[in-house]
């Protein structure tokens, strides 16, 4: 009986080396070596300053910025998520309806114009860093007013920021609100 026990300790700490210390060391290592950025979060850093990462979504509110997709979560990272709610839902309904009339009326689009979906529903993480490229060109209008600049400047910049499906065939074409908001700072 004690040999079992003498074997099964020797084992545990043998396995608790390689797979709770060796191999998070390793990955972690390799990591650091070829993706340096990605690892350390793929942080927007303007004037000495952490402003974002570009891999999770942020809370914009004002009318000078192209706005997220909707957050169960309100972008909080710890307790993201969805919020789980089923297609016959009231609730989410309700919610969805009146994303769809607020984003009407804060962007005077008419009834007879689709809001995308994803404009309206929210990501299964909470915090999905993305818009569609339709998304952000409904949304130019009212912040090129806000700013006071041409909505063909606004128009360029979301045509820049947008970004093909990953290795041109997985996804959809993506605009990252973050780094499109940044570089509206930067006009």
């Amino acid at each position: 009986m004690t040999k079992i026990i003498v074997q099964a300790l020797r084992m545990t700490l043998i396995f608790t080396a390689l797979t709770g210390l060796a191999y998070p060391l390793l990955v972690t290592g390799i990591a650091q070596a070829l993706f340096r950025k990605q690892a350390d979060g793929s942080l927007q850093i303007r004037n000495g300053q952490v402003v974002g990462s570009t891999l999770l979504a942020q809370k914009f509110e004002s009318k000078r910025y192209f706005w997220p997709r909707p957050s169960a979560s309100d972008f909080g990272t710890v307790p993201s998520g969805a919020s789980n709610l089923g297609p016959t839902s009231q609730v989410l309904q309700s919610n969805v309806t009146a994303r769809i009339e607020a984003f009407r009326s804060a962007h005077t689009l008419s009834g007879s114009v689709a809001v995308p979906a994803d404009m309206v529903f929210q990501s299964g993480s909470g915090v999905d860093p993305h818009i569609s490229p339709e998304s952000a060109r409904l949304q130019v209008h009212r912040v090129a007013q806000a700013r006071n600049v041409p909505e063909s400047s606004m128009e360029a910049l979301v045509a820049q920021a947008t970004e093909p499906p990953q290795f041109g065939f997985l996804g959809d074409p993506r605009v990252n609100v973050l780094l499109l908001n940044l570089a509206i700072d930067r006009l």
